[in-house]
């Protein structure tokens, strides 16, 4: 399998200690691309750092809801002033996180819109982290495309059937994480069967939800190939032929990992 890793953390504690051997193990395991998400502004540069360094890793910048209230400052011109890098091919992970609710939820949907604007200018993909927010998620998004398109991924899909398809409605992609493999996963797991082959990225989210048969250890991009796999017996289909696919797939949406 040749495999991309639509979002992993390697900057963060439990992969950056030992990040030459993750990198090592995710291209012994058949992946070929990885994307390397911030999610707050101090880890900008270390995150792009690595996506200079590594030819098979990009960057994202952007701000999680979590960190909402720390980052007043990060603008629409701020995003876009960053996002310039040549290895910076996303914006986010940003959105909504009403399970948590680390930040003001008034502070979260601007920081979104924020984020949504920036993507508007570049055209680069929102990668988008959503949880118990479903409708608000829908409507900032359904709301913005109406002031203008902009391409984006639902990362780590975890909602309900009916937001997996407002989202497809808006143009967007779907990335299954290793949560589809978790015994508890029924409704994922109906909803992950469905999706269109074209519309659909794995990722692993490492250092989190290492898949079965790693539940309990840290997660690493390596991992993907084990949700890849688990994901093509459920849908019905070849492994190698559903890893090309999403390959192709997160190549098209973050299309400037071909530039």
């Amino acid at each position: 399998m040749r495999l991309a890793d639509s979002h992993c953390h390697l900057n963060y504690k439990g992969l950056a200690e030992h990040q030459a051997d993750v990198l090592q193990r995710a291209r012994d395991s058949g992946v070929v691309a990885m994307l390397n998400i911030s999610t707050r502004e101090r880890e900008w540069d270390d995150v792009i750092a690595v996506a200079e360094r590594e030819p098979d890793v990009w960057a994202t910048i952007g701000v999680h809801p979590h960190e909402a209230d720390q980052h007043p400052d990060v603008d629409t011109a701020k995003l876009i002033e960053r996002a310039a890098h040549p290895r910076v091919v996303g914006i986010g992970e940003s959105g909504l996180d009403y399970y948590y609710d680390h930040s003001d939820r008034e502070h979260q949907r601007a920081s979104f819109r924020a984020h949504i604007a920036a993507c508007r200018e570049t055209q680069l993909p929102l990668v988008v982290h959503t949880r118990d927010a479903e409708d608000d998620t829908a409507r900032i998004l359904r709301q913005e495309m109406e002031q203008g398109t902009y391409p984006g991924v639902i990362h780590c899909f975890t909602a309900s059937g009916d937001f997996a398809d407002k989202a497809l409605e808006l143009g967007f992609y779907i990335s299954i994480s290793g949560i589809v493999t978790f015994k508890n996963a029924k409704d994922l797991q109906e909803t992950a069967a469905r999706l269109p082959r074209e519309r659909l990225l794995i990722e692993t989210d490492a250092p989190f939800l290492a898949p079965v048969p790693h539940r309990g250890k840290t997660g690493e991009p390596a991992f993907v190939a084990d949700t890849c796999r688990f994901l093509a017996q459920l849908r019905g289909e070849d492994a190698d032929e559903l890893a090309d696919a999403t390959r192709a797939n997160f190549h098209r949406l973050f299309a400037k990992t071909l530039a």
